[in-house]
């Protein structure tokens, strides 16, 4: 099955650091490389040497912290950046260039027989300096190239045996599930070789995006924490973690998952943001019950409900309780909590009081603990 063997090339040291309020600094780059080695994020991606004096200082930081994960840096397609990257002693080295119409013209201005030869002169000059670094090679804007185009430079760069893997990038966010996973099929048909996905969530299909890749063979997949990244951001960790998680929780056991709650906390600090409520697994509102019949079944058997276990991640459910859509099964098992004994008769009155009361305005959990408190004496 595809699910089964991938990883993931987590880039919030990358992709992340063009988010418009991410400015990690050292100390916080090795916390978070240290976090996401913790979980078990089998590769680091980080921003290429040549983007400041700090950016590779940083990369050499992260490299000292001899950590189990593979670090990474992202370059663009040219010896320069690429003796550079080297020299830093990462473990692999992502090259990438444009290929779409928009990007010949406006960005490197190479034909595509150009950026061909290009292509291999670069990857052939890495895999000589140093034969064991890992080396992916990836278009960008795969999704606004053209087919033939495209297929022409990935055949060009497979063919000379040198590359471990092929890079495939939904630059702007503009593909569906379906064009992704013809794209990826294809690629894989074609090459053989390991495929890298690069979505960005710019129209909400990254996740998506992400599980169409790996259904048609990719083998790794692209993430930061709370997705964040230049525009909208790329496929969140989170959210990728928990689409794998319901269709088998067997897909994601090889991650610390309770460390996904710190992370996304860690990243929101350093970026000051709230995390959203509704955000995969650690928003607010994840976890969160408060429909009577909602309620009632939950408390019988939490999965009716909750396709994710949230004690899995280290975190809990909750059954609002101070509405006027409350149930009385809410009500009792919260006196239960307590330690109260109250019979049931009274427990259906003090239910009806609570949502009379919540018309007006809605009963914190204090309130309501008065009034079961009373009620038991």
């Amino acid at each position: 099955m595809p699910f089964e063997n991938y990883s993931i090339i987590e880039s919030t040291l990358r992709e992340g650091e063009q988010f418009s309020t991410a400015t990690f600094n050292t100390d916080q780059k090795i916390e978070i490389a240290r976090l996401l080695d913790a979980f078990g994020v089998e590769m680091l991606e980080m921003t290429s040497p040549l983007a400041s004096p700090q950016s590779e200082a940083d990369i050499r930081a992260i490299v000292n912290e001899n950590l189990n994960l593979k670090v990474l840096t992202h370059i663009r397609c040219n010896k320069e950046d690429a003796r550079r990257a080297l020299d830093t002693g990462v473990d692999g080295v992502d090259v990438v260039i444009g290929t779409s119409p928009k990007l010949i013209q406006h960005s490197h201005g190479r034909s595509i027989p150009e950026i061909i030869e290009l292509a291999l002169d670069v990857v052939t000059y890495i895999r000589e300096q140093a034969p064991d670094v890992v080396l992916r090679f990836s278009t960008e804007d795969s999704f606004r190239s053209r087919e033939a185009d495209l297929l022409r430079v990935y055949l060009a760069v497979a063919d000379t045996g040198l590359v471990n893997r092929l890079g495939v990038a939904d630059t702007v966010g503009v593909a569906l599930p379906s064009q992704v996973y013809q794209l990826v099929s294809q690629i894989v048909r074609l090459t053989h070789l390991d495929i890298e996905f690069h979505g960005h969530n710019d129209s909400g299909c990254a996740i998506a995006n992400a599980c169409a890749a790996l259904e048609a063979g990719a083998t790794h997949i692209d993430t930061t924490v709370l997705g964040i990244g230049e525009r909208n951001g790329i496929t969140p960790l989170g959210g990728l973690v928990a689409r794998l998680y319901t269709l088998d929780q067997r897909y994601v056991d090889k991650y610390d998952l309770t460390l996904l709650p710190e992370l996304d906390r860690t990243i929101a600090n350093y970026c000051n943001l709230d995390i959203p409520f509704n955000n995969y697994i650690t928003g607010s509102s994840a976890f969160m019950h408060k429909a009577g019949i909602h309620a009632k079944a939950v408390l019988a058997d939490p999965a009716t409900y909750e396709a994710i276990n949230p004690s899995h991640f280290g975190l809990s459910r909750e059954i609002s309780i101070g509405h006027r859509l409350t149930g009385w099964n809410a009500v009792r098992n919260r006196a239960q909590t307590l330690g109260l004994s109250i019979d049931d008769d009274t427990l259906r009155a003090i239910t009806q009081s609570i949502k009379q009361q919540a018309d007006v305005a809605a009963l914190s959990m204090q309130q309501i603990d008065d009034m079961l408190m009373g009620a038991a004496q």
